[in-house]
């Protein structure tokens, strides 16, 4: 298990490694790691039971904001520790999940729906290659 402190780091170190371009789209977001999801976290995405979540977008997305979005807390994304590094293949992809799954969560800030999300993640995976 990789301690909280590091698990933060890399946290950190995806945020830094989006494009700026990206990132200077996000707004009113914070970003929070919690060791696993809560029930509630789980039953609030429709995750049933023998399954889990990586991350959490909790908030109102960039594109449904109005002019009445004023004063208003920030979003919130959660990324589950304990989730990511045990999808994470070996240690040192834990980074790479962490990135993966930040990438997902701040998708749905913008506006995606999960159906949307994945097809930019497989999009997306066909370009990497």
């Amino acid at each position: 298990m990789i301690d909280r402190e590091q698990f933060e780091a890399f946290v950190e170190d995806a945020w830094e490694t989006i494009p700026d371009e990206f990132r200077d789209h996000f707004a009113n977001v914070a970003i929070f790691v919690e060791d696993e999801p809560s029930a509630e976290q789980l039953a609030s995405a429709g995750i049933g039971p023998g399954h889990t979540l990586l991350g959490l977008y909790q908030g109102v997305p960039l594109l449904r904001r109005g002019s009445g979005y004023t004063m208003a807390m920030p979003d919130r994304v959660t990324l589950f520790q304990g989730p990511i590094e045990r999808a994470a293949p070996s240690h040192r992809d834990v980074p790479q999940v962490i990135y993966d799954t930040l990438w997902h969560e701040l998708a749905h800030h913008l506006g995606m729906d999960e159906k949307e999300v994945r097809a930019a993640e497989r999009r997306r995976r066909r370009w990497l290659r």
